[in-house]
């Protein structure tokens, strides 16, 4: 979530694209670390493999959101609203 919101300020599509690659890698090292717990025994069998399909499933996610980006025109600049 963090990469994500990071990449998010970065004012253009590639520099987001960027981040949600760190996110997405971040979904992987999270499925490292279930392998580790489950060798541990601080999950189950039940446990890990639920975890484990929610960090499948958000990876994919941010998969496609990279792809709608690299498919979409880049924002229009940020402008913000004067008051006099």
């Amino acid at each position: 979530m963090h990469n994500i919101a990071e990449g998010f300020d970065g004012g253009s599509n590639p520099e987001f694209i960027k981040f949600l690659r760190y996110s997405q890698r971040s979904c992987s090292e999270v499925q490292s670390q279930l392998y580790v717990a489950l060798d541990q025994g601080y999950l189950n069998r039940e446990e890990f493999d639920l975890i484990y399909a929610q960090a499948e499933l958000t990876h994919a996610k941010v998969g496609g959101f990279i792809r709608y980006l690299l498919t979409s025109p880049a924002p229009a600049p940020f402008k913000p609203r004067t008051t006099n």
